[in-house]
C-alpha cells in the first residue's frame, strides 16, 4: 500500500525527527525507537534555544508551558509550541514547532509535526500526526485492539501485519479530524483528508478524501 508510506504521508522538512523517519519505510515502524531517539537528539539540542528541565525533558526557550501542565521524559517540545493547562504528556513524545498541545490532552509515545494542534480533550497514543494536522475536541486515537490481538493495515483485501500491539494512527500531513471521533488501531489517513465529527474509523483513507463513514468516502472536489 503505497499510500501508508512515510514519503506519501509527511513532509519531513517539518519534523525534528526526520532522521528517524527517513530510516523507515512504514511511519509504524518508528514508534519502538521514538524513546531513544528522543535522548540522542536532546542531548545534541543548542542549549541557547533548548533548556534540559528534568530528566530528559528539553523545552524550547521561546515554547510557552503552562505551570499546570505535566511533561514527563523523555520528551521535546519544539520552539513556539504551546502546552496549555492541565496537558498531561506521558513520555515518548514529540511536538513540534508552533504545536499546540490543549486542556486536558494527553500524549504518549507520538511525534507531533509542526503546527500539529491536538488543543481539546484529546488522547494521542502511539501515533504520528503530520504537519497541520488538527484533531477537534474529543476526538481520539484508540491505539490497542480490544482482543489484544498485533494490529494490521487494512484496505480493502489488501493489508499489512505491523507485528505490533500498540499503534494508535498516522495522520498525513493537514488532515483534519471531527469533533468527538474515534480513530481506530492501524487507521492511517492520508494527506488532506477530513474526517467527519462524531466517525469511527478503522483501516486506510486515502489522501484528499472526505471520510462521512465507512461506507461513504468521497475525493475532495
Amino acid at each position: 500500500m503505497e499510500e501508508c508510506k512515510i514519503c506519501n504521508l509527511y513532509n519531513l522538512e517539518e519534523t525534528i525527527a526526520k532522521d528517524l523517519l527517513e530510516s523507515v519505510t512504514y511511519p509504524w515502524e518508528a514508534l519502538s525507537q521514538i524513546n531513544d531517539f528522543i535522548i540522542e537528539l536532546g542531548n545534541k539540542l543548542s542549549p541557547e534555544k533548548y533548556d534540559k528541565v528534568g530528566e530528559d525533558v528539553w523545552i524550547a526557550k521561546s515554547a510557552k508551558v503552562m505551570p499546570t501542565a505535566y511533561i514527563h521524559g523523555p520528551a521535546i517540545i519544539g520552539e513556539g509550541a504551546e502546552i496549555r493547562h492541565c496537558a498531561f504528556i506521558r513520555g515518548k513524545a514529540i511536538v513540534g514547532e508552533n504545536a499546540v498541545v490543549g486542556n486536558s490532552t494527553e500524549l504518549k509515545n507520538v511525534i507531533l509535526f509542526n503546527k500539529v494542534q491536538v488543543p481539546h480533550y484529546n488522547y494521542v497514543g502511539d501515533s504520528i500526526l503530520g504537519y497541520k494536522a488538527h484533531m477537534g475536541a474529543g476526538s481520539i486515537t484508540s491505539n490497542v485492539k480490544s482482543d489484544k490481538k498485533l494490529v494490521v493495515v487494512k484496505k480493502g483485501k489488501d493489508q499489512i501485519e505491523t507485528g505490533i500491539k500498540k499503534f494508535g494512527a498516522m495522520l498525513g500531513d493537514e488532515v483534519e479530524v471531527g469533533c468527538n471521533s474515534v480513530l481506530n488501531p492501524g487507521t492511517v489517513v492520508g494527506r488532506k483528508s477530513n474526517i467527519y465529527p462524531l466517525s469511527c474509523v478503522r483501516g486506510v483513507v486515502p489522501q484528499n478524501s472526505i471520510y462521512k463513514n465507512k461506507n461513504e468516502i468521497v475525493e475532495k472536489r
